[in-house]
């Protein structure tokens, strides 16, 4: 995850840099719907756990709605918490319905709706 935060970050604007991210994310459709999202998956069964591997969940979450809301905050968004939370749960959401209905088309249609949005917001 922080190697694909490092990658966008070689975009000049908050607006390319948050959609290098979506792009990225999009890139790894065909894994995802075969096997879920690695990151998601991680922290959904870290949390089901009464130890100090749940603290590394959220931790591992955190890192790119953390990254996602400096660069929105950097766009001058007021909001940057909330927009960067809803751009990751959108992810989110549509990696675990493409892997229950094993569809990459459709994280390609929601990598493209992402992009449009991030435009309208930025």
């Amino acid at each position: 995850m922080r190697e694909m935060l490092r990658s966008a970050e070689r975009h000049r604007t908050p607006r390319a840099r948050l959609k290098a991210m979506v792009r990225a994310f999009g890139e790894q459709r065909d894994v995802v719907a075969q096997r879920g999202c690695p990151v998601g998956t991680l922290c959904s069964e870290l949390d089901k756990r009464d130890d100090e591997l749940v603290g590394g969940a959220r931790a591992a979450l955190m890192v790119p709605i953390d990254w996602a809301e400096r660069e929105f905050r950097e766009a001058g968004r007021p909001d940057a918490r909330d927009l960067a939370v809803g751009l990751f749960a959108a992810y989110q959401g549509i990696a675990l319905i493409a892997n229950t209905l094993r569809d990459p088309s459709l994280i390609t249609r929601e990598t493209r709706r992402l992009e449009r949005w991030i435009d309208s917001l930025t």
